[in-house]
């Protein structure tokens, strides 16, 4: 008997993706991957499709959906804590590259699948629960509209990795590593600006004053 037999659809979806995405590579994002999958780990094969009957970004969001699960078992809250902010956002982002690496020809095509005018607000909600997901492990616990901007920043910033990742050629992915430091440290800075700007203590907040910092920073 599988070890997944007795899994709900959603947790079977999430348990096959890895298995899903590895085929996808040679039988790309449809049923053949999905059968692909289902045999090697020993499920029915109809029942697995039944699984997928949405397609691709069926099968797409619990591939993503996996790779949320894994990296909040390798890298929970405790572990990340003692760790400055920009480091647990880094080690976040980079747990998920290292689970891609290997695989970015099958990311590319995910994208591609993503980027159709159909799935676009599907895949919005995708990137946005992963940056909720790794915001969430780093230990955030804004309320305010800090939490919006917060997220939609990281996941403008992982999307932009995942594109230079793609293409990387150098050895232990050092360009995207070093792409991925300067926009972290870009964050950091704009977080500490606009915390500044924000003091209750100090003055109303002005858009003309934070236009002006971003355009002549303080020395």
């Amino acid at each position: 008997m599988s070890k997944f037999s007795d899994l709900t659809l959603d947790d079977l979806r999430i348990a096959l993706a890895p298995a899903v995405a590895e085929a996808a590579v040679f039988d790309g994002w449809g049923e053949e991957a999905v059968k692909t999958a289902a045999a090697a780990h020993g499920v029915d094969g109809e029942l697995a499709l039944y699984a997928f009957a949405d397609g691709p970004m069926a099968m797409i969001s619990a591939w993503i959906a996996a790779i949320d699960l894994a990296m909040a078992g390798a890298l929970p809250v405790d572990t990340l804590a003692a760790l400055p902010i920009r480091e647990r956002i880094r080690r976040l982002v980079r747990f998920r590259l290292d689970a891609l690496t290997g695989q970015e020809e099958v990311l590319r095509s995910a994208l591609a699948i993503m980027a159709r005018p159909r799935h676009l607000v599907a895949a919005a909600k995708l990137g946005w629960h992963s940056a909720d997901v790794m915001w969430r492990l780093a230990g955030d616990t804004a309320v305010d509209f800090n939490f919006y901007t917060k997220r939609a920043t990281l996941a403008g910033i992982y999307a932009a990795t995942l594109a230079v990742f793609m293409d990387d050629q150098s050895e232990g992915k050092a360009e995207t590593q070093d792409f991925l430091g300067r926009r972290i440290e870009g964050v950091m800075r704009f977080e500490k600006l606009k915390s500044q700007l924000f003091r209750r203590d100090t003055v109303h907040f002005s858009p003309v004053r934070l236009l002006g910092r971003l355009r002549y920073p303080a020395k």
